[in-house]
């Protein structure tokens, strides 16, 4: 009952202020919204792409069909090539696609005409759909080349490649794709990233309420009533783990259910995933206070210790684009572990697929904790106090 209290008061003081929740909720959800919004979105943007066909034969409109059976892809016809260059400059499309004159006239002649792409920059889009399109005209150069065999006459040859892209376009075989989950949701490190650094900031700071009472010796005078060692540092415990709690709970449900981006993750195994870092947290706040007395001093160097440590792990960009040693030296990091273990859950895996990120958690949390336990000594204060 009394470490109820002490973590009661624990949460008053943290989030019983306008500050409180303004610091350690609101921004952390705001963060992580524009996260989902700027990353959790990509893949799947739907792709504008202008087109002019110039060509007055069946394979022009036959390569404009196929490209617009693309669910991804929006086309809109231009007037001119000139308006279209014009259109890509000023962002109203993102990819421009020009049939040439004489396209159709080309495919029978036995010739590969080029039809020209146009874009701003070089993309994994634009390369898709350069792929699309030599795709469809490879397939096309085919039906032109049996079309050749209807006879010597033109106008016989190109009814004969139009019945054959007729009967192409029908799609009676057609390849059905499915996602198989085999991959996290591009975006995902980040968010997760986001994540994690704003849940270091929160254990952090009711890590520094403790140190706080222990430098004015609260801690103490809370020692001198009927409460037992044990329940103030179980409440002190508790008052932070339930802060952490809510904060991820929040996070999550806001993410996952308002805002509706889908982590792929179960909630209970991503939540599970979250508390383990959470503990780690805890550890490194804890074992960090107990060796700097000073609570100023020791949520500065709390401070220096997370963003080093959130780079270092993969919070802002995939620790696979690092250098080798950086990448050894990731595997001391919490936050490499958890954001793997997470994209393992995203990937399809199980418990037991995370299962050795989690004991490396577990493990962390453990030692660090024990270190840590120094300041939970009531009869201790800081040199400076």
């Amino acid at each position: 009952m009394h470490s109820l209290t002490i973590a009661w008061q624990m949460i008053k003081r943290t989030l019983g202020h306008k500050k409180g929740w303004i610091s350690y909720v609101i921004i952390p959800c705001a963060v992580v919204t524009l996260a989902v919004a700027l990353l959790g979105s990509e893949g799947s943007t739907n792709l504008s792409i202008l087109y002019v066909n110039s060509d007055t034969g069946p394979a022009g409109k036959h390569l404009i069909e196929e490209l617009s059976r693309t669910k991804d892809y929006t086309l809109k016809p231009v007037a001119s090539e000139g308006e279209l260059k014009e259109s890509i400059i000023e962002l109203n499309g993102r990819i421009g696609v020009t049939i040439p004159e004489s396209f159709s006239e080309s495919l029978l002649a036995g010739g590969v005409p080029k039809v020209q792409i146009y874009e701003l920059s070089a993309s994994e889009s634009s390369y898709t759909v350069n792929m699309k399109v030599e795709g469809v005209v490879g397939r096309m150069g085919e039906a032109a080349a049996a079309a050749g065999n209807a006879g010597s006459d033109f106008r016989e040859r190109t009814a004969a490649l139009e019945q054959i892209l007729n009967q192409t376009a029908k799609h009676q075989v057609e390849a059905i794709s499915t996602d198989m989950g085999l991959y996290a949701k591009p975006g995902l490190n980040n968010v997760t990233g986001f994540t994690l650094m704003f849940m270091m900031g929160l254990i952090s700071s009711t890590v520094m309420l403790i140190v706080e009472d222990r430098r004015m010796r609260t801690m103490s005078r809370i020692f001198t009533a009927p409460v037992r060692p044990y329940q103030i540092a179980l409440g002190n415990f508790l008052g932070s783990f339930a802060l952490g709690a809510l904060q991820v709970v929040v996070v999550l449900l806001l993410t996952k259910y308002a805002l509706g981006y889908d982590y792929g993750v179960p909630f209970l195994t991503h939540l599970l995933i979250l508390t383990a870092f959470m503990l780690v947290s805890m550890g490194i706040a804890s074992t960090v206070a107990g060796m700097v007395r000073n609570p100023q001093n020791a949520g500065m160097l709390n401070s220096l210790i997370m963003t080093p440590t959130c780079m270092l792990g993969g919070c802002f960009w995939p620790v696979s684009v690092m250098p080798d040693f950086l990448q050894k030296i990731a595997n001391f990091v919490p936050q490499k572990w958890a954001i793997e273990a997470v994209e393992t859950a995203a990937s399809g895996g199980t418990l037991a697929d995370i299962q050795l990120p989690l004991l490396i958690l577990g493990l962390m949390a453990l030692i660090l904790l024990a270190l840590g336990s120094v300041i939970l000594r009531p009869g201790e204060s800081s040199v400076n106090a």
